[in-house]
């Protein structure tokens, strides 16, 4: 048997998962890990955290495959993006807590950039919103506000990297500072037409040069492994974020396919192939996860809080015990009985784009329960991954195309099978989940895979993709139109005047 490890470095947990050649997956192994707060609109992470659980999973998950490290033919790597981290080459210190994507601080800078009239400019060479969502403020924020490390960059001492360049500088023992294409277009710093850090962009936000790992391909040679790790050296051969990473994992080579992971936010990214397409409604575009060769790009929607408001049913309102509670308590009403939750926690991403907007509950009556605001929270998810695709179905008209006849979906909230109903219901088309929804660790996987020669190609992959079930739409499209205009209703009474 020929085995794959998969390293999947996610927003609030690690995992690690062996698969087969098949795609099947053979044991996973995952951590939980400590979410800090500083201050509200503020998220970090201890990069020591995400190391060693990383670490620690990988570890189980060959112990409960009962391999050896050298069964392994080669790892692939997946990881949250746009999380910010800077560390000393000479330590390998970090000199600040990781800057979680969620994280609002750089909002003020910004809004500066946008001011200067540099939207059109970012775009252009980007593909990118001017956001606090992306890296290269967070990363000029670190820069500014850590005493001495805007001295210490400037003389060649830092490193930047997302959570891949973290977890390959760690691996590596130091060998390696590198990244590739799909992360670091997620940075407002990399030019997706050169595949080369911008130098314009990096004096746009004071950031030397020295600082950026190399870009490579996302299936290429990354490093070796240090044996001390795992108890042999691997080649580390395939890195995506891990939406493309996903995308990638979902068989979604060719123009026109899209998939939607449910995570701790979702991910809407439709393939647009070797197409540069700026998108005329509100969304982003992304490099995809890719062998070397012709650049190949994705329109992506970001949706910030996605199963998170599961997360804040059980932690903030203590309305389940479990995450897996949610459903039943949903399923015992017949519906939100007009109740609307829009999870504006960190603002709003695409299609809307308000930083500012915070979350809110609409339409209660006497007759509200805990479980019609339960239903609304898994309706929240539905309507704004529904959003997304009604904007993309506007892009792929005005590009000459045709709109998403199918969704693909992955990610741990698409096992909730009244959330996927309800956005078949929304979107009036099929949505497909596959017999693997881990599908971000196995477009990691399928990566290493390539680069090491398990797979011959892309069709071998394609061949290897199964439906584990289809949802077909049931609610009129009328009234699917109806509940869609009172969502949007609700989304502009977040946002404030």
């Amino acid at each position: 048997m020929t085995y794959l490890l998969a390293l999947d470095q996610g927003t609030s947990s690690s995992r690690s998962i062996v698969f087969d050649r098949r795609g099947r997956v053979v044991t996973m192994a995952q951590c939980e890990f400590r979410q800090i707060y500083p201050q509200p609109g503020w998220v970090e992470h201890d990069p020591r955290d995400l190391w060693q659980t990383q670490l620690e999973t990988a570890r189980e998950a060959l112990k409960q495959a009962k391999l050896r490290a050298d069964q392994i033919q080669a790892v692939g790597i997946t990881n949250q993006r746009e999380t910010t981290l800077v560390w000393n080459r000479q330590t390998g210190e970090p000199v600040h807590n990781a800057i979680v994507w969620q994280d609002r601080r750089a909002e003020s800078t910004c809004a500066e950039l946008r001011e200067r009239g540099m939207s059109d400019t970012v775009l252009q060479k980007t593909g990118l919103r001017i956001d606090a969502y992306f890296s290269g403020t967070k990363l000029k924020w670190i820069l500014d506000n850590v005493p001495g490390a805007r001295a210490q960059a400037e003389r060649g001492e830092l490193a930047f990297g997302t959570v891949d360049s973290w977890l390959i500088w760690q691996l590596t023992g130091g060998d390696r500072h590198v990244t590739d294409v799909s992360n670091a277009s997620r940075t407002m710093l990399f030019n997706v037409h050169t595949r080369e850090w911008d130098d314009d962009l990096l004096a746009l936000l004071d950031v030397p040069k020295s600082l950026m790992p190399e870009a490579l391909p996302s299936s290429a040679h990354f490093g070796q492994m240090k044996a001390e790790w795992l108890g042999a050296p691997l080649e580390i051969g395939g890195v995506a974020g891990d939406q493309q990473s996903a995308l990638f994992g979902q068989a979604c080579f060719t123009a026109g396919m899209a998939k939607n992971t449910y995570g701790t936010g979702c991910f809407l990214l439709m393939h647009t192939g070797e197409r540069f397409q700026v998108s005329q409604n509100g969304l982003i575009t992304t490099a995809t996860a890719q062998p070397a060769g012709t650049p190949q790009y994705a329109l992506e929607g970001s949706v910030f809080i996605g199963g998170a408001v599961v997360q804040w049913l059980r932690d903030g309102l203590h309305a389940i015990k479990s995450s897996g509670e949610v459903q039943l308590l949903a399923e015992s009403v017949p519906d939100a009985g007009g109740v609307m939750l829009v999870p504006a926690f960190t603002g709003l991403g695409a299609p809307y784009w308000q930083p500012d907007a915070r979350g809110s509950i609409t339409g209660l009556t006497r007759g509200s329960t805990i479980a019609h605001i339960a239903r609304a929270a898994l309706e929240s998810i539905a309507f704004q991954s529904a959003a997304l695709l009604d904007a993309m179905a506007r892009d792929a008209v005005a590009a000459g195309g045709v709109p998403v006849s199918e969704l693909r979906v992955d990610g741990g909230a698409c096992s909730n099978n009244l959330l996927m109903q309800i956005q078949a219901d929304l979107l009036g088309i099929p949505v497909v989940r596959p017999e693997v929804i881990e599908t971000t660790a196995l477009g990691a996987a399928y990566l290493a895979g390539l680069h090491s020669g398990v797979y011959g190609g892309l069709d071998e992959l394609t061949r290897q993709w199964r439906a584990e079930r289809t949802f077909h739409p049931t609610l009129s499209r009328e009234r699917a139109a109806e509940k869609m205009a009172q969502w949007e209703h609700a989304v502009r009474q977040t946002v404030a005047p």
